[in-house]
């Protein structure tokens, strides 16, 4: 089959002095590097990387990581990125979940960490400027595996994902074709290499002809040189920002000038709500797209264009993306009934094979589709919702919702609303249980608050919220706590002390 890293060469091919690249060191064009690409799969090759080999690289964000990853893909192996700054221990636990049997590095010896993968790593300008040999046109099959990606086990401990080529290529191609990229776009990565999302982020705007901009993260964290990288390289995408990373830039008094010219903005890893309920839209003045789906299913398995007059009462993820099928049953795996709850099952193309080396927990959440043809399979994904106007309503983890004195309580409405006043620029609302066994709520808020009192984010929240609703506490933060991925770090924030307000 055809891989996206064809496309990138018939690029090159076809216009070669195309700009593919934007980095602090420079420009690199389609023709410089496709030949890079094709330099380092030779030598992958020579290694013995080929179908089902795992290739861990550990390679800074930049134009390295992309050949990296492209080389991989162009030899017929698979690659497992990983984000080099990361702690060491968390590194060697991720290449040793992954399989990984070969590891490519920076050039610099200095930036190589040390990582428990079989032989000598392979630096990424190991071809050198010279001839190499052609690689073998071995195209993978759509069953091939294309990558390895991780998430939270239900232990804790991370699980690796395997994707294969056919969910991988089709994903991508859909991006490109659903979201109108071409050789005029202009995407900023964004999102860290190590977490699914890049690779959407990365090759997306390749695929289709167009060109990337790789700057350093610290500067991509912070809005005023955002923004300016934004106007400076004249950014037309962002392919993979969080409802947190947008409602940080909300907060600010310059916010509409941070997407100056950005004409599409792809948002995923949270809900949404609370962003548009806050007024959020309006700082996105071209299109915005809400997606959802899991690591277990490539990267995202829904996709809604957000109207410029959304619908704030539901968190509507919308419809399926080409070749996924998505089914909302009950207990019994029976479908519910139209305006019912039911728990997600996703199927079609992007499931992935399992989780390498956990069959019990392949078996468990990968389940034969009932409904499907011979062989079809779902991804049990534990998240609820039901269908509606304008396709899925997501209502959230199974396991978030909670039941407050008889009511079902989604912390997302209570976190939309605090986003509402003025003076909070950024708001999570996680839920606890005291010592007589009561849930309740608490709200962690962040903004221009040293003069607004629990007493007034009471009386605010009660203009829009029922009792219920209310937190039995408020705790102020100098900036809401993020995770590597950009989203809200509830783990961290279970942890922080109590606040000064009492019970309602």
């Amino acid at each position: 089959m055809r891989t996206f890293v064809d496309d990138i060469a018939g690029h090159a091919a076809r216009d070669p002095r195309r700009i593919a690249l934007t980095t602090p060191d420079g420009d690199m064009t389609y023709g410089e590097l496709a030949r890079r690409i094709d330099a380092l799969a030779s030598v992958l090759r020579e290694r013995g990387a080929g179908a089902e080999t795992v290739c861990a690289v550990a390679v800074p964000r930049g134009a390295d990581a992309v050949v990296a990853m492209a080389a991989v893909v162009r030899c017929g192996a698979a690659f497992l990125t990983l984000d080099t700054e990361q702690p060491p221990a968390r590194l060697a636990a991720l290449v040793r979940s992954g399989g990984a049997d070969l590891l490519l590095t920076a050039s610099d010896p200095a930036g190589r960490p040390d990582l428990p993968v079989p032989g000598r790593p392979v630096p990424v300008d190991s071809a050198g400027p010279g001839p190499y040999a052609p690689v073998p046109d071995v195209p993978p099959g759509p069953h091939t595996l294309a990558y390895v990606s991780h998430t939270s086990g239900t232990t804790g401990e991370p699980s690796a994902v395997l994707i294969e080529h056919g969910g991988l290529d089709s994903y991508l191609r859909f991006v490109v074709r659903d979201y109108g990229l071409g050789p005029g776009t202009v995407a900023l990565q964004v999102a860290p290499l190590g977490y699914d999302a890049s690779i959407r982020d990365t090759f997306a705007p390749l695929l289709a002809g167009g060109r990337l901009v790789l700057l350093p993260r610290a500067e991509l964290l912070r809005p005023e040189s955002f923004g300016a990288a934004v106007r400076a390289h004249g950014v037309t995408a962002l392919l993979s920002v969080t409802p947190s990373f947008l409602t940080f830039l909300a907060g600010r008094p310059d916010a509409h000038r941070l997407l100056d010219g950005v004409g599409l903005v792809v948002s995923s890893g949270e809900s949404l709500r609370p962003f548009l309920t806050a007024g959020g839209r309006s700082l996105v003045r071209g299109r915005l797209v809400n997606q959802y789906g899991p690591t277990e299913c490539t990267m995202t398995s829904t996709r809604h264009a957000v109207p410029a007059e959304p619908d704030t009462a539901a968190d509507i993820v919308g419809t399926p993306v080409d070749g996924v099928v998505v089914r909302l049953l009950g207990a019994d795996l029976e479908p519910v009934p139209e305006g019912t709850a039911g728990e997600v099952y996703i199927g079609g193309a992007g499931v992935a094979r399992g989780y390498r080396n956990r069959p019990a927990r392949t078996a468990e959440c990968f389940v034969p589709d009932p409904y499907g043809p011979p062989g079809a399979r779902l991804y049990r994904t534990g998240d609820l919702a039901e269908a509606g106007p304008g396709g899925l309503r997501y209502l959230g983890r199974s396991d978030r919702q909670v039941k407050i004195r008889g009511h079902r309580v989604d912390p997302a409405e209570v976190e939309g609303a605090l986003l509402a006043h003025p003076r909070v620029a950024q708001a999570v609302v996680t839920a606890g249980t005291d010592d007589r066994g009561r849930v309740h709520l608490t709200a962690h808020v962040a903004g221009d608050l040293a003069d607004v009192t629990d007493a007034a984010l009471r009386t605010h929240l009660g203009r829009t919220l029922p009792p219920h609703l209310m937190p039995r506490r408020f705790v102020r933060l100098a900036e809401v706590p993020t995770t590597r991925g950009g989203k809200a770090d509830r783990r961290a924030l279970a942890g922080t002390g109590p606040g000064t307000g009492g019970a309602p």
